[in-house]
C-alpha cells in the first residue's frame, strides 16, 4: 500500500505542476471552498471471539480548489477537504469510538456537460492522490471490543481514488455556486484501526461526501 500512496503522490504532484502550467498560459481558471458532510461505509471484522463493524462515524467535511478550464469541455482541479470522522468498531449492542479525522489531498479532470460560456455546467470528475487518517483521541488502559480491533492513536496514509459528479451555477461575472457528490475511495487503514490477533479486516473504504461550494473565476478569451 505504501507503493500506491508514493504513486498516487507523486501522479497528484504532476498534475499539479500542469495546473500551475495551464492556468499561467490559459489565464482560465477558478478559486474556491467547499463545506459539507459526510458519511463512510463500514468494514467487516471477524475473529474466533466473533464478528463485528468497524469504520469511521459521519461528520463535516471542509475544503478549497484551485483549478483550470483550459478547454471547451475538460478542465482539472487541485483540491483539499478536511473531514471530521471518529473511529468507531461495533458488535451486537456495543460500541467503541475514538476521536479521529482525515485529510484529502487528491487532483481531478473534470469533463462539463456545457461549455465554459453557459450557466449551468454539468460535469462529472475523476482523479487520485492520498487520504491521511488520524487517530486523535486519548488511549485507555481497557478499550470495548478490543478482542476484535483496536482504535489507535496514530497517522496513517493511503492512496485515494476520487470520483464524482456536480453542476457549477454561474451566479455573477466571476462568482459561481457548485452543488457537488464525491467518493473518495480508499483501502481500509489497517493501523489507524487494527485487527487484534487473530483478527481480519476485509473490504475498501468508501467515504461519500455532498458538498456546495462558491468559486470565484476568471475567465478570459
Amino acid at each position: 500500500m505504501r507503493h500506491i500512496a508514493r504513486y498516487t503522490t507523486t501522479a497528484a504532484l504532476l498534475a499539479a505542476s500542469g495546473l500551475v502550467l495551464e492556468t499561467a498560459q490559459a489565464q482560465k481558471w477558478e478559486l474556491g471552498v467547499t463545506a459539507g458532510g459526510g458519511f463512510y461505509t463500514n468494514a467487516t471484522v471477524t475473529s474466533p471471539a466473533g464478528d463485528g463493524k468497524v469504520g469511521f462515524k459521519s461528520g463535516p467535511s471542509f475544503g478549497a480548489i484551485i483549478g483550470s478550464n483550459p478547454y471547451r469541455h475538460v478542465g482539472g482541479e487541485l483540491r483539499y477537504e478536511y473531514r471530521r470522522g471518529d473511529l468507531k468498531v461495533s458488535s451486537g449492542g456495543t460500541q467503541a469510538t475514538f476521536n479521529g479525522d482525515a485529510h484529502a489531498v487528491h487532483y481531478d479532470f473534470l469533463i462539463h456537460m456545457r461549455p465554459a460560456r453557459e450557466k449551468v455546467r454539468p460535469y462529472v470528475a475523476a482523479g487520485a492522490g492520498v487520504k491521511i487518517f488520524r487517530g486523535i483521541g486519548k488511549e485507555v488502559a481497557y478499550q470495548p471490543l478490543n478482542r476484535l480491533a483496536l482504535l489507535t492513536r496514530t497517522t496513517e496514509t493511503k492512496g485515494m481514488a476520487s470520483v464524482g459528479a456536480g453542476v457549477k451555477i454561474q451566479v455573477g461575472d466571476s462568482l459561481a455556486i457548485r452543488l457537488e457528490f464525491r467518493d473518495l475511495i480508499t483501502p481500509f487503514p489497517r493501523q489507524v484501526i487494527a485487527p487484534s490477533v487473530g483478527a481480519k479486516i476485509s473490504g475498501w473504504l468508501h467515504d461519500f461526501v455532498p458538498m456546495v461550494g462558491i468559486t470565484y473565476t476568471h475567465m478570459r478569451d
